[in-house]
């Protein structure tokens, strides 16, 4: 009977240390992580998101005056039934240069923004994508039924400007090139809860002694490919 109950002792016992051991380990895992996030930034990196944080700011209210943003779709449209048939690849150099004009973009961006149009140019040649309306949505998923610049179809609240207002989080950054996002800023308490959730991905890269911008989520090539 001492021997039974020196065994049922002994397996409380384990069981207890097993159980702690697990704990700390855990605990130890989230502090980590806590940590990495919880970083303090240095001045540099502030510095430079104060800079990349206007400049996207500056970039985002520029797109809402379509005055000033070259068209992005260079279509080929047959007059007679209003339908789109094609890409005309020549007035690529204007947007070119208007985006390079801008000085928000980086050669990254701008090269990647012409393999989306060769790419739609490549499939409407091939008959993969079939001419459609321009009253209609086009059948591709680069600048369709949501604006590319930041990939929504409406904003938060109109006064102020919601664009001037978004917010900047790093996901690495540093001196010569980041990974970052923006969600929107100063939200009213009664906002929709999805207006929290939003959050646009873009890469920025030291170009000539300046922050420009190398990618952006709306601009991603596999919307197109």
């Amino acid at each position: 009977m001492n021997r039974l109950r020196f065994v049922f002792a002994a397996l409380i016992v384990c069981l207890l240390g097993c159980n702690e051991n697990s704990k700390s380990k855990v605990t130890k895992t989230q502090v980590n992580a806590n940590l990495k996030v919880k970083a303090p930034a240095t001045s540099d990196s502030t510095k430079d998101k104060q800079k990349i944080q206007k400049l996207i700011r500056n970039l985002l209210v520029w797109a809402e005056n379509h005055k000033e943003v070259p068209d992005l779709l260079p279509f080929v449209v047959n007059r007679r039934d209003s339908t789109v048939t094609g890409f005309d690849l020549s007035k690529l150099n204007g947007i070119n240069d208007s985006l390079k004009t801008t000085g928000f973009f980086s050669k990254e961006f701008i090269n990647n923004y012409n393999q989306i149009i060769h790419i739609l140019y490549r499939k409407m040649n091939d008959k993969e994508i079939k001419p459609f309306s321009t009253g209609e949505i086009p059948p591709f998923g680069f600048d369709t039924d949501a604006d590319p610049w930041c990939d929504c179809q409406d904003v938060p609240y109109d006064t102020p400007n919601a664009y001037s207002l978004v917010d900047v989080h790093i996901i690495e950054l540093n001196s010569q090139s980041g990974k970052m996002y923006w969600t929107w800023g100063s939200l009213p308490k009664d906002v929709s809860p999805d207006w929290r959730t939003v959050a646009y991905k873009f890469n920025m890269i030291k170009e000539d002694g300046k922050w420009k911008i190398s990618y952006l989520q709306g601009f991603d090539i596999k919307r197109a490919q």
